[in-house]
């Protein structure tokens, strides 16, 4: 090969380099600015953001490596000129995918949950996904469910659906029931389980930390009140912590947890 033929051969290839570096440059730079902001706000809105501003410099980056080559100089402004038609076909050929684009841009705009908020997804008669909120990309959002799988939901079933976000409620209210034998001192049962609920550091001490009967079974008295915590997490845990303190305190003050037994006779 000619010795000009090879410097021209190396003049592109430092191009193609040099382009390339500064894609991944500006990106890990677009990473590290986005990064600093999600710890101050860590929304869903600025996740999508950063994935658009990243398709949009690998867009720039190319047209403008496309500008430095006669070969595709050519090419590139006929497509930038046609870019009317090239909009028509290409919107024609991916119109799901757009879709998901666009109602990505809706759900981070109205931003209806946010990163590890937990939220459930329901379209017509049925639950499509219940967990906690991962990521939002320019395609689907990820939740976390509590199985541990992720489900991967396209965008534009996300803009459409019900989506419940139970982080929009002040507090989180969880239902507590437990079964006491007939002939248990009910004031005693009742003022134990109130003690315990309000003592727990993680419940709010209102009065919906009431108990009451709410009905008899074939083994004994159901009591029931409400676990009030500031968020489902805390919810939780105080509700594991509640329900072994009951069986503890219960047993220290001689108060009968029943259950079914089954007896055994030979002939």
């Amino acid at each position: 090969m000619p010795v000009g033929g090879e410097k021209d051969l190396m003049n592109v290839y430092i191009k193609i380099g040099l382009f390339i570096l500064a894609e991944l440059m500006l990106n890990r730079i677009v990473s590290l600015v986005f990064h600093l902001m999600a710890k101050k706000h860590n929304s869903v809105h600025l996740r999508f953001t950063k994935s658009i501003v990243k398709v949009f410099i690998v867009i720039v980056v190319l047209y403008s490596l496309a500008q430095q080559f006669e070969v595709t100089k050519d090419i590139s402004k006929t497509l930038l000129q046609s870019s009317s038609l090239f909009i028509a076909i290409a919107t024609f050929a991916a119109q799901q995918a757009l879709s998901n684009v666009i109602s990505g841009i809706s759900v981070s705009l109205s931003k209806p949950y946010n990163v590890d908020e937990k939220i459930r997804v329901v379209q017509g008669s049925s639950v499509i996904a219940e967990g906690i909120v991962k990521d939002i990309t320019i395609r689907h959002t990820i939740i976390r469910q509590f199985n541990g799988e992720s489900c991967i939901v396209p965008n534009s079933v996300m803009d459409a659906a019900v989506i419940t976000n139970t982080n929009y409620t002040g507090n989180i209210g969880n239902f507590m029931e437990i079964e006491v034998a007939y002939d248990t001192d009910i004031e005693k049962a009742k003022q134990c389980m109130q003690n315990i609920c309000i003592e727990h550091e993680m419940t709010l001490n209102t009065v919906e930390n009431k108990v009451f009967i709410k009905g008899y079974t074939q083994n004994g008295i159901l009591l029931k009140t409400t676990v009030w915590t500031e968020n489902l997490d805390d919810s939780f845990q105080a509700c594991s912590d509640i329900r072994a303190a009951l069986v503890t305190e219960f047993q220290k003050n001689g108060i009968v947890i029943p259950y079914q037994t089954v007896t055994v006779q030979n002939p």
